[in-house]
């Protein structure tokens, strides 16, 4: 674990200007930022600020095994998508009803979410961009795959996951993205924090203001 003093990003601002620069030769290309909420969304709108690229959330929902809720047969997003594991679904022995009515209770917290975060903005359309997806960090990488696959059926035409820091296990065995783009890939690995000066939560209340700063800068939600 890396000292205080030795740590790498100041905070997520700094992480996302880092990522920005490692990103710079995406600029003028077709791409749409998107950030994980919450803690992604400062990075990310750092580095949709250095690709100048419209800046958006991609907001998913695992669903857990109903007696193991850690354990994720599937995940869903945006726009009715829905990915399923197929082996997991199967050991687990998951019935159609029990994973409609969790997949039922799953999407109305994702469109509460959806709704808290974009308000009147309308999502952004990825269908035959470059989709960059954008965390603080990841530890087993579980939500940014969902995140890849979920992209992937929304007709993105090739999915980059940019993040500040991951193990260098998971980002050896991160095959959902076309490409993954790691600043700091530690082989000894404690806790994303361990690699922030400052790493307070992020509130819905900031991510709001950061998708509008970012709409705004633009012109529009897409840049228009």
């Amino acid at each position: 674990m890396p000292s205080k003093e030795s740590r790498t990003f100041v905070d997520r601002t700094d992480a996302g200007r880092q990522l920005g620069q490692r990103l710079a030769g995406l600029r003028g290309q077709d791409v749409v930022v998107l950030g994980l909420p919450r803690g992604g969304v400062p990075v990310a709108f750092e580095v949709a600020n250095a690709l100048g690229a419209p800046l958006d959330v991609i907001v998913v929902r695992k669903l857990g095994v109903p007696f193991r809720p850690e354990v994720a047969m599937g995940a869903i997003g945006e726009g009715g998508t829905r990915v399923l594991d197929a082996h997991v679904l199967s050991q687990a022995h998951v019935t159609e009803e029990d994973l409609q009515a969790l997949e039922t209770k799953e999407r109305q917290l994702l469109e509460e979410r959806r709704t808290r975060y974009r308000q009147r903005r309308i999502r952004t359309d990825v269908h035959g961009r470059i989709v960059v997806v954008v965390d603080d960090g990841m530890a087993t990488g579980s939500t940014a795959r969902v995140a890849c696959q979920v992209a992937k059926q929304l007709g993105a035409a090739r999915v980059i996951v940019a993040i500040p820091v991951a193990p260098a296990s998971t980002v050896a065995s991160f095959t959902e993205a076309d490409e993954i783009v790691s600043l700091v890939s530690p082989r000894r690995f404690e806790a994303v924090g361990c690699y922030y000066n400052d790493f307070s939560a992020t509130d819905d209340d900031e991510v709001v203001t950061l998708l509008d700063a970012a709409a705004r800068s633009r012109g529009g939600p897409d840049g228009g």
